[in-house]
């Protein structure tokens, strides 16, 4: 059992429209993120019930846990590039991490 202290990291999550998923995995990518998960993601908000029964309407949920400096980079850039033309919401949070090495 690994008894070792965790660390601090930062979880980004984006939620948004499954269109933009190529995008914004070349643009964790070019922004220092080391590895993301994503998964299909519905539910209703702001713009309506996303059923994501069709892949074209559907939203995905893309989480990222890395340094804060890293967070703040890639939320700022997908809030100025995405947030007018695209359903999306972006979340942080601050996590511990067991293995840091890997964040």
């Amino acid at each position: 059992m690994n008894t070792n202290p965790g660390a601090t990291r930062r979880l980004l999550t984006i939620i948004t429209e499954s269109v933009l998923e190529t995008a914004l995995t070349r643009d964790l990518e070019k922004l220092g993120a080391q590895g993301y998960t994503i998964v299909d993601a519905r539910g209703k908000g702001h713009r309506g019930v996303r059923e994501g029964g069709w892949e074209a309407s559907g939203n995905i949920r893309l989480d990222v846990v890395c340094a804060e400096e890293t967070a703040r980079k890639i939320a700022a850039h997908v809030q100025q590039r995405y947030y007018d033309d695209y359903a999306m919401i972006v979340l942080l949070g601050e996590v511990e991490v067991l293995r840091p090495e890997k964040f």
